[in-house]
Order: structure tokens, then sequence, then C-alpha cells
């Protein structure tokens, strides 16, 4: 067992091409994994595995998933052959009991974990496991569910949560758009605010992100939001909450980083 309590990440992982390109943000994700303790094991929750239920990979040789379309040939060439951990799954499965865990044989690693985690670990040698975000269930879940994994990080693994927390797809500028729109500035900003709040989770802000008269817009559907929700439901009292990198691309899409630990 790890003396040292793994950090929980939230990484913006924005757009696919970030795994061919360098720029502030991939330089911010392999400091993370330069200077960060080594975890033994990953779990990796990523926006892009939205599902009825909750899941976690249990075989032990996940596939890359390149779910995306009309990129270079470059980024479907590319592929992340870390090893799974049927051990950490069946683990993951008992530790959130009495929810009810599917150890599945068929997803893989899709673009939100991989795309990240090939810029923090290239050598793609440490066990990952990636867990879906269950679609039917309101933040506050998500958020407690973050909780029940958090004594994992005292064993030595480590949760990266992939996602935005602003992530409008029709409000984007994709060509010349260097200027956030000010609902994303405005979204974006009311996250920061409330990292640390100290409050019952009932009332917690960030829980509660839909009554931000900017929520709509800034996420019309919540997947990309709600891992945010995983590493600050694990955050103990102790700990200190960090931002590695922000920016908004292309207007509506923001690439906040946040660090627990």
């Amino acid at each position: 067992m790890s003396e040292i309590r793994m950090p929980a990440l939230f990484l913006g992982h924005g757009s696919p091409m970030n795994v061919l390109e360098e720029n502030r943000y991939t330089r911010a994700w392999r400091k993370l994994g330069d200077t960060l303790p080594r975890p033994r094991a990953i779990i990796a929750v990523s926006a892009h595995w939205y599902t009825r239920g909750t899941a976690v990979t249990a075989m032990n040789d996940p596939r890359t998933i390149h779910d995306f379309g009309g990129f270079p040939q470059a980024l479907y060439d590319t592929r992340y052959p870390a090893p799974g951990s049927p051990a950490l799954a069946q683990e993951i499965a008992e530790l959130l009991a009495p929810v009810a865990v599917r150890l599945d044989h068929e997803w893989g690693f899709d673009h939100g974990s991989w795309g990240v985690l090939i810029k923090m670990y290239p050598e793609a040698d440490i066990p990952v496991v990636q867990l879906s975000v269950d679609s039917s269930k309101p933040a506050a879940w998500h958020y407690a569910l973050g909780g029940q994994l958090a004594t994992l990080r005292e064993r030595g693994v480590m949760n990266i949560a992939s996602g935005n927390v602003v992530h409008n797809l029709r409000q984007v500028r994709w060509q010349g758009g260097e200027q956030p729109w000010p609902w994303a500035n405005s979204f974006n900003q009311f996250v920061h605010e409330n990292f640390n709040f100290q409050g019952e989770a009932e009332a917690h802000p960030l829980i509660n992100f839909m009554q931000h008269e900017h929520a709509k817009l800034a996420n019309p559907t919540p997947e990309h939001y709600l891992p945010l929700l995983y590493v600050l439901g694990s955050r103990q009292p102790d700990e200190a909450v960090s931002i590695p990198v922000d920016g908004i691309e292309m207007s509506a899409i923001s690439m906040l980083s946040v660090q627990v630990g």
C-alpha cells in the first residue's frame, strides 16, 4: 500500500488534435506526469463513456478507441497500449457497492482518456481502468461516487477525470475565434470561485451548477461537466485545489484543469 496519497485530476481535454500538437495545455499535462508521484494504477473517468448504469473496463489489454471523425490519418494511427487491470476493476466494483458496477470487456480507452494520458505518461506503462459516467444519475450522485473512490488514492491509484466545464459545440467559432463568449467566461469563473466550498454537499454550488444563469449555454448536455465532480468529491478536508492550466478555446470550450492534492 502506498504511503503517499495520490492527487486527483480533472483535465479539460478539448480537441483530439491535442494528441498531435504541442501547446500550453499539453505541456501542462506533461509536467503533471513528470512531477506528480507515480501511481501504481489510474482510474480514468471520461465524458465520452456516457452510459446507462455504471461500468468499468475489466480486460487485460484495452483497445484504443478513435471516437471522432474528420481528423488527419496520423491521429487514427495513434495507439495508447497501456495495460488494463481486471483486479483493480473488481476492487472498484466491490468498493462502490451497493452501486451495481458492470465489468466491461468491450469498451477500452476513448479519446477523452487516452488523449490526455498519452501526454502525461507517453510510455503507456501504468495500468489504466476506465469508469463510465452514468447518464441516469444526478450531479450529487456523481460527486458522492467520487467520495467512495477516494480511498483508492491512499492505495497508490490516481483518479484522472477528463471533460470540459464549458462545452458548447454549437457556439464554437471554428475560424479565428479568439475571444470567449461572455457567458463562457462567466461560467468558467463560477467554477473557479467555488472549488474551495466547505459547506454541506447539498449546498455545493458546483453540484448545483445548473442554477447558474449561463449553465445551459455552457453545458447544453452535462457529460463533459460531470467528470469534474468525481475529482472534487474525492477531496479530503486537508487538501488544496490548484489550477495547472486554464483557457477557453474557440470561444466555447473551457480547457480548465483542476488538481486536488
